[in-house]
């Protein structure tokens, strides 16, 4: 299953050629079954990239990265062993087989470990469009990063200092192989733009952020809007207080909705249901969201920030509805969970893949805000204050009152707490302002209601 047709062009960024790295592969596999394993995988991949810090007009940091990394996984009957390696050189991949090797001889017998099955494994291998690198001279990056500042601190006389723009860009590839036959792999890029900036008045401080990340510079926000965008929430800020105990629903900006989301992926992942550390145990076929919300994974998307045609193990993605009507329709798994569950990998090798969550009626941020009428809208969550195996949830939180539908005043220096089961199933609407910044999608969430511990 060779896939290095797909990207004839090799980028001038990589020090090694695809070929290289396939050539590594298959001297990898070869040593392994040599040193008596009766299977291998192995993952190698080189990547690059650059990043400029402009604080108060001025460069505070440029970092050039370059890392290679070779990850092999032996199997010798039902014991493993994995080893890895920065060294490309013959010995040095002679003798990180030749370790992996011992250490599957030293452990115990694990009748779940071992490669994906071979019926799952990824046979086609679509073009996600993942790869635009961006190159980008120092000398223009840090001028992006002084206009983004600039813009910021030019919102507003009140914002009195800067914690610094920064703009990132970054390129990778890899090979993935096993014993199986399966050999692929292909190159992705990811860059990102980010400014925080502290607006005060008197002896009041705010800061706060934003930022932009994509696979392809041309599809990041305009560098004008994110330092503006910066500017425009510290500003927001200012004047926060403490409010009095309540409950009261609470609205979660798009920027953190996601997390929930996440711990919702966390709870239905292989490693905590086969641990029995979640709140979610045996949720497939049950209500967990209201009726209104839908759920699909979708690997496939073009230039999607957790697009992938493969899961870590070689295992193909294949879109599909992880909640359907409020019903949980399926969990996160890789071979070893999905073993140990007495199920089959769903291709989650890694995590997930481009979760889109949406609502049969999804409404702008203003809708919500008048839906809501009176509450905390939470625009920063601080601090981990959840329990995966209760559901409990407790976080520090910052973000603005809420009354008539209208935004009042900022607030800090509160804790928002309650139930994930309870917050996920009371979700009364979710919003259309989706940001995509990761492997999750979500606009704001609305909760029907949560305890505001003020003072």
């Amino acid at each position: 299953m060779d896939n290095s047709n797909h990207h004839p062009e090799q980028p001038q960024s990589f020090s090694y050629s695809v070929e290289t790295l396939q050539q590594i592969a298959d001297d990898v596999l070869t040593l392994a079954h040599k040193g008596g394993a009766d299977a291998c995988e192995m993952n190698v991949s080189e990547g690059s990239g650059q990043n400029v810090t402009v604080r108060q007009g001025e460069v505070e940091t440029i970092e050039y990265t370059r890392d290679k990394g070779l990850s092999i996984t032996v199997h010798i009957g039902h014991k493993r062993g994995n080893a890895s390696s920065s060294d490309f050189s013959p010995q040095a991949i002679r003798e990180t087989v030749s370790a992996a090797l011992s250490i599957a001889r030293y452990t115990a017998d694990d009748i779940y470990a071992g490669l994906a099955d071979q019926d799952l494994l990824a046979t086609s291998f679509p073009d996600l469009d993942l790869y635009h690198p961006w190159p980008l001279p120092v000398e223009e990056a840090i001028e992006l990063a002084r206009q983004c500042e600039a813009a910021a601190l030019a919102t507003d006389k009140r914002i009195t200092n800067s914690e610094g723009a920064s703009v990132s860009a970054g390129a990778s590839h890899f090979v993935y192989a096993n014993s199986l036959g399966f050999c692929a792999g292909y190159p992705l890029s990811r860059h990102s733009i980010s400014c925080a900036v502290i607006a005060g008045e008197q002896s009041n401080m705010q800061r706060d952020y934003w930022y932009s990340v994509a696979r392809a510079a041309g599809d990041l926000e305009a560098i004008e809007e994110i330092g503006k965008k910066a500017g425009m929430r510290s500003l927001a800020r200012l004047g926060a207080s403490k409010i009095a105990t309540c409950e009261v629903p609470v609205l979660f900006e798009s920027t953190i909705a996601s997390s929930l989301i996440g711990y919702f992926v966390q709870a239905i992942s292989g490693g905590s249901l086969y641990r029995k550390s979640s709140f979610l145990l045996d949720s497939i076929g049950r209500q967990v969201f209201p009726a209104t919300i839908q759920i699909s994974e979708l690997p496939h998307l073009q230039k999607g920030l957790a697009s992938c045609a493969f899961d870590d193990e070689g295992v193909a993605t294949h879109p599909r509805k992880v909640v359907e009507n409020g019903v949980v329709q399926g969990y996160f798994l890789g071979s070893y969970t999905a073993r140990k569950l007495g199920m089959r990998s769903t291709g989650n090798a890694g995590g997930n893949h481009n979760l889109i969550v949406e609502n049969n009626v999804s409404l702008s941020f203003d809708a919500l805000l008048k839906k809501m009428n009176k509450g905390l809208l939470v625009t920063e969550l601080l601090g981990h204050g959840v329990n995966l195996v209760t559901g409990d949830y407790s976080q520090g939180a910052a973000g603005f009152w809420v009354e008539n539908g209208e935004i009042t005043h900022p607030v800090e220096e509160i804790t928002i707490a309650g139930n994930l089961k309870n917050m996920l199933s009371g979700i009364v609407a979710v919003g259309n302002d989706v940001i995509v910044r990761g492997s999750r999608q979500c606009g704001s969430l609305l909760i029907e209601r949560m305890t505001i511990a003020g003072h």
